[in-house]
């Protein structure tokens, strides 16, 4: 009689990403250093970051490195010349800073949204020409969770390459047992559009993480939280991101606790777990057939 197997635990998938990419040498520095030390396997490239030419030249020289378009679409500067785009930017040529009143142009107006669709498409043609291949997409401040822009991003990015895209769709629960959270009506709706934008893009035959992990300590990612997280990770595709960096820098984000966030991803015992038994940790390019 033959006995029955037991069936398998799935496996902990786990991509560890920074984001901005390219927005400063401080940050450039920190992701080379946490991916050749720490537990970082991903960064989020920002084409027209101040310092984006030597977060490329730093990625060619880290094979194992997952590099991905942080599109920005809010808080930055446009690829096109703003006379090109002047239904997205400011007096100064940057891109508008009130993201409800862009995501209204988007939504209302078609010229906008043509702006938008040349603009997208431009970042990721100028990501194309760095001749790393794009690991994944996701959006400044999660601007990709806009429907126009999700739309976009499908329509655009399929014809790049693009295989995987971030939703952040947060346990929060998980969270919970970690320390206390507040879940306010911002939050609630935010979960809504994630999840939403999640089944869109899944539908679309990307490969969307399972649960995301870094939109409630956005900033804060600090050591103990990060090696709590990877201690209590759920089966299937897991992303963890953060904004690693030696220390602020010219445009950084008040109260980012930086330093801190680098700290988390070089911390040995984090290190050793994401590595044990039964966990897979890498690339979203890794989880392509898997996840």
């Amino acid at each position: 009689m033959a006995l029955a197997m037991a069936p398998m635990a799935a496996p902990v998938r786990l991509v560890v990403t920074a984001d901005d990419f390219g927005a400063d040498i401080a940050v450039n520095a920190a992701v080379e250093t946490a991916h050749r030390d720490g537990i970082l396997t991903a960064a989020s490239l920002m084409v027209t970051g101040a310092a984006a030419d030597d977060a490329v030249a730093r990625a060619r020289s880290l094979p194992g490195l997952g590099v991905g378009l942080h599109l920005v679409l809010v808080e930055g500067r446009p690829v096109l010349p703003a006379s090109q785009v002047p239904g997205l930017v400011d007096d100064a040529g940057l891109f508008r800073t009130n993201m409800v009143a862009a995501g209204v142009d988007f939504a209302l107006k078609p010229a906008v949204r043509r702006q938008l669709a040349a603009e997208i498409e431009a970042q990721f043609e100028a990501f194309a020409a760095t001749g790393l291949p794009v690991d994944h997409v996701n959006a400044h401040k999660h601007f990709h969770l806009h429907p126009v822009i999700a739309g976009l991003i499908i329509r655009i990015g399929k014809r790049f390459g693009m295989r995987a895209v971030r939703a952040p769709v947060e346990p929060r629960g998980l969270l919970a047992g970690i320390e206390p959270l507040h879940t306010g009506f911002a939050e609630r709706v935010a979960g809504v559009w994630a999840a939403r934008a999640r089944a869109r893009f899944v539908a679309a035959g990307l490969v969307v993480p399972d649960a995301v992990f870094g939109l409630a300590w956005s900033g804060a990612m600090t050591r103990e939280r990060v090696a709590a997280l990877v201690a209590r990770l759920p089966a299937g595709l897991n992303e963890i991101y953060a904004h690693p960096a030696t220390g602020a820098y010219p445009g950084s984000a008040p109260g980012y606790r930086y330093a801190d966030e680098l700290a988390a991803l070089l911390d040995p015992e984090t290190a050793a777990r994401a590595r044990g038994a039964g966990r897979q940790l890498g690339r979203f390019a890794d989880f392509g057939a898997a996840a």
